[in-house]
């Protein structure tokens, strides 16, 4: 299938070389232009080309978000329509600003990128592990101990199209629920960062607790 990237930095270059690996197509781009993607998308292969953001939208069967948070507004809504998007956005105060309804942890990340897009799927995943282990832990199904990763979505259909995609990466898939339980992989949660298996991760997740209540 043909994978759309809004945002082409570290992790969404990641994600789009594990993507070309497992024999997917991608269309990445960026707030810069397609033309400052030329030396990415020469790098990915002739699977890979660069667009504008509403390109790479229409473009893709699934569509990948991975841009600062404090941008999210300038996601383009009708692209994305009815289709799958993974949002990998973490909250950084100090890049994106104070977000209120973050800070009062009535929203989550992933919410606020669904109420940006009404009629997509939204699916958080890749937002508690290193760009760079993107590439390099995942191992084939059924490897003893193989590395897991936390999916979050209110939307079943989306939640297996990723789960398959995390598969195909390498990884197992653990569900965390719902986007509104997507806070228990944020920052400073127990799961976000170490390299977790798929019962370490659900423990993590259980033990998870809201920054108020630290």
């Amino acid at each position: 299938m043909t994978i759309g990237f809004i945002g082409a930095g570290h992790i969404g270059s990641a994600v789009a070389r594990a993507a070309v690996a497992a024999g997917h197509s991608v269309v990445m781009s960026n707030s810069r232009g397609p033309e400052t993607l030329a030396d990415l998308v020469a790098e990915l292969g002739p699977s890979a080309r660069a667009a504008t953001p509403a390109e790479a939208g229409a473009a893709g069967d699934i569509v990948v978000v991975t841009i600062p948070l404090k941008h999210i507004g300038d996601v383009p809504v009708a692209p994305l329509a009815g289709k799958v998007v993974i949002d990998t956005n973490n909250y950084y105060p100090e890049r994106d600003g104070q977000i209120a309804a973050l800070d009062d942890e009535t929203t989550t990340t992933a919410e606020l990128l669904q109420q940006r897009l009404p009629t997509s799927k939204v699916v958080k995943a890749f937002n508690h592990i290193m760009a760079s282990q993107i590439g390099t832990d995942g191992t084939p199904s059924g490897t003893p101990n193989r590395r897991a990763l936390v999916i979050a979505g209110d939307d079943a259909d989306a939640k297996a199209a990723v789960t398959s995609l995390l598969d195909a990466f390498g990884f197992d898939t653990v569900d965390a629920g719902p986007l509104a339980e997507g806070w228990r992989i944020q920052r400073d949660t127990p799961g976000y960062g170490p390299r977790r298996t798929a019962d370490q991760l659900r423990a993590d997740l259980a033990a998870a607790k809201r920054y108020r209540d630290m």
